[in-house]
Formats: structure tokens, C-alpha cells, sequence
């Protein structure tokens, strides 16, 4: 038969109840050691470990079903809880102490008995401490662990949240970018060039496939970055056909870097609408990267016309792809990253992205 799958909360209540048992013997081992090396300044008899060990393993078990008591208490109120703890230390210590001095008379006394019962709850205040001290450990790891388990799921929802944040804005490109390739065919459609829109739907397809076949909250490779890249301007090809010219150049080092998936595509999109589209003769985009400081840059800049203004207040409104990649790169890097919009050298606008190079585990 197949084992039952344990559930994370099992597999907690197994990890919690080892480290107790743990820390059960641990401590009452401790205490029959500190009690024997005491025993030796005295010069006992040597029956007289045997007495330490019992007294230790009464010790043992009589602080066994206080674990269990202190649970069933743990939601009562603070002040109840503490007078709880201290009443039943107290009766626990003095149960402790009958057994201790009975076991000693026994044993070590060869069967004495005192005149009166009183004396059997000698030392009891001492083990009142010992059990005390017991409960106040119990409650204070009992706490620390309540606390790391709120920790840990404050940290899983904060990243389940961050992960959600991340998988809405890299799914809002999907219909952004179809509106705009969808329009694009319809305007195929109605001029009746029914072979473009053919093949651009096709290439949509294969677009969408990739997309779909990744997962939006992890990282690929600057070249598998590309690839999708390609992909996508396959489509626009289409459209443009000879008018589009693309150059791409990825340095050796940067290639098996790690980017955030189809990061490249909204800031190429960009410059294809506020560009390509406006530029008489062959519109051009090049794509460059390289590293430095430890950093990689990705920089997208085109030909377009000349900007005359800041970049960065011309296109702090528009452009869904924009705002979604500073967002992305926000949310994935803090403050470790650079979204800049630069002027051309010529004409045209350049979008840098600097970030910190991540490589794949089997290139570093």
C-alpha cells in the first residue's frame, strides 16, 4: 500500500514534537550531569548516580503531561494562564519531591523513614524553581514559534501578493499587444490583402504559443529573450514589410543572462507605433547589450523622428508598454534597476534597462 501524503501541517506537528523530545532529554540529561558533578564535591557513595537518574526520570516524566496541560490552557487569558502554570508547577514539584526523597530513603538510606510526612517535601522548593523554570521555557519556545509562523506566513502572503502583482502585469500585455495586432489585421482585412493577414495571423499564433508556454514570473535567458523577440517581429514584418529593418546584437557575456520574459517586446511595440510608423524610408531598430559593473544593459533605440523634448515627460502619459515595464522592473528589482529614456544620437528614441547580471546556475 502507498503511505498517505503527509500535509504541511502534519509535517509541522512532526517537526514540532521531535524538537520538544528533543529538548525533553536534552534538558534532563543536562540536569542529572550538573547534579552528579555536584554529587562528586560531596564524595557520595557510588549508589548514589543511581538516585540522580531516577530523580532526573521523574523529573522526565512528570513534565511530560504539563506539555499537554499548557495547551489546552494556551488561549485562556494571560493573567489565568500564569496562575495556572504556577499552581500546577508548584503541585508538580511537590509530587516530584515525594518520589525524590522516598527513592533516596529507599535506596541510599536502606529503606529510612522519617518521623514526620513533612519530610517528604524537602527540597520542594527548590524543584518548584527547577519546574518553573521548565514552564517558563515551554511557554517562551512555544511563543518564538508562534511568531516565526506568523513571520512565515506574512513573508508567503507578501510573496504570493508580489507574485500575483507580477503575473497581472506581465498577462496585461497579452491584450495590449492584440488590440494593436488585431487591429492591424482588420486593416489588412478591409484593404483585402487577405495574404498578409493571413500570414500574420499565423505568426500571431506561434507568438502566443511561446507566451503561453512559459511562465510569467520567471526568468529566461537573454537569448531566449531574443527568440521571443524575433517571433514578434515576425508579425510586424508583415506589416511593414521591406520598411523594417532590424539589428541585434548581444555580447557574448550577456547572452545566458537572466531578463524578466518578453521584457524587450512593449519597448520594441513602442517604437514601432510612435516610431516606425511616422518615419519615411526603412525604419530601423537596434537592439544592443552589454555588461558592466556587474550589470547588464539592454538598450532599444530606433530611428524615429527627432524628439525635441524630455523623452521622459513626452512619454510619462502614453504607452501602456512603458509603464507596465518600469512597473515589472520595480517590482521584481526595488531600487536595483535604471528605466531611461534617452534622445537619439540622430533622431529617434533610446530606452535603456540596467539591472544586476543574473546568470544560470550552470554559467556561473
Amino acid at each position: 500500500m502507498e503511505k498517505p501524503i503527509k500535509t504541511q501541517w502534519q509535517l509541522l506537528m512532526d517537526n514540532r514534537n521531535r524538537f520538544f523530545w528533543l529538548l525533553q532529554a536534552g534538558g534532563w540529561i543536562g540536569y542529572a550531569l550538573v547534579n552528579y558533578i555536584g554529587s562528586l564535591m560531596h564524595e557520595m557513595r557510588d549508589i548514589y548516580t543511581l538516585i540522580i537518574i531516577l530523580g532526573a526520570y521523574a523529573g522526565f516524566l512528570m513534565t511530560i503531561p504539563l506539555r499537554y496541560l499548557y495547551r489546552r490552557i494556551w488561549e485562556f487569558p494571560p493573567a489565568l494562564m500564569v496562575l495556572i502554570a504556577i499552581v500546577v508547577s508548584y503541585v508538580t514539584a511537590v509530587a516530584w519531591a515525594i518520589v525524590d526523597n522516598a527513592t533516596y530513603w529507599e535506596i541510599y538510606k536502606f529503606g529510612f523513614r522519617p518521623d514526620s510526612p513533612f519530610f517528604y517535601l524537602k527540597n520542594s522548593l527548590a524543584k518548584f524553581y527547577i519546574i518553573l523554570s521548565w514552564s517558563g521555557l515551554y511557554f517562551g519556545i512555544k511563543y518564538y514559534q508562534m511568531l516565526q509562523e506568523e513571520k512565515q506566513k506574512a513573508l508567503l502572503a507578501s510573496s504570493m501578493a508580489h507574485q500575483a502583482q507580477l503575473k497581472m502585469l506581465r498577462y496585461q500585455l497579452n491584450p495590449h499587444f492584440l488590440f494593436n495586432t488585431l487591429n492591424a489585421i482588420s486593416t489588412l482585412i478591409l484593404l483585402k490583402e487577405n495574404e498578409k493577414a493571413n500570414l500574420m495571423v499565423n505568426k500571431l499564433s506561434h507568438f502566443l504559443r511561446f507566451s503561453l508556454d512559459n511562465e510569467p514570473i520567471k526568468k529566461v535567458t537573454l537569448e531566449k529573450e531574443v527568440d521571443a523577440l524575433l517571433l514578434y517581429l515576425d508579425i510586424e514584418k508583415v506589416r511593414f514589410d521591406e520598411q523594417l529593418e532590424i539589428d541585434i546584437h548581444l555580447s557574448d557575456e550577456t547572452k545566458n543572462a537572466l531578463v524578466p520574459s518578453l521584457i524587450c517586446q512593449p519597448l520594441i511595440e513602442n517604437s514601432i507605433k510612435y516610431a516606425i510608423s511616422n518615419v519615411e524610408g526603412v525604419g530601423k531598430i537596434r537592439v544592443r547589450s552589454w555588461s558592466e559593473n556587474e550589470n547588464l544593459i539592454l538598450e532599444v533605440c530606433d530611428n524615429g523622428p527627432k524628439i525635441d523634448t524630455d523623452p521622459e515627460k513626452l512619454f510619462r502619459k502614453d504607452g501602456v508598454g512603458l509603464n507596465n515595464t518600469r512597473q515589472r522592473l520595480k517590482s521584481l528589482y526595488g531600487k536595483q534597476y535604471r528605466f531611461e529614456m534617452l534622445k537619439g544620437a540622430e533622431s529617434g528614441l533610446c530606452v535603456r534597462i540596467t539591472i544586476p547580471m543574473e546568470m544560470l546556475e550552470s554559467q556561473r
